[in-house]
């Protein structure tokens, strides 16, 4: 798949997008943005891995120094610079292919 074609638009990538995009310089464990973008885990790793393989997302693993409390090793992840401009241009693209009717009024988003 190449980097222009980007990854297919789902509600589910268009959350983690937005999530990652609150803060794209922030690295990011996979709970805290399933979390915050409101789907399963079993629904965001797949995306991520997308978002990976376009080289939207760079990801690393935490320092096995820094795990407490007996949990395993967190992966991070964080949208690097091109793919912060790809995602905001995707999102951006899929928002006006929205039909207005299905678009909520102003104020209520």
């Amino acid at each position: 798949m190449a980097m222009s074609s980007g990854p297919r638009m789902t509600m589910a990538t268009q959350a983690v997008l937005r999530t990652l995009l609150e803060d794209p310089t922030r690295p990011r464990y996979g709970f805290d943005i399933a979390g915050e973008a409101g789907i399963a885990t079993g629904s965001l790793y797949p995306i991520l891995a997308r978002l990976e393989h376009l080289t939207w997302l760079d990801s690393y693993w935490e320092d096995v120094a820094d795990v407490h409390d007996g949990r395993p090793r967190r992966r991070y992840y964080r949208l690097s610079d091109t793919g912060a401009v790809a995602a905001r241009d995707a999102l951006d693209r899929a928002s006006r292919r929205v039909p207005k009717s299905w678009r909520p009024a102003a104020g209520l988003a």
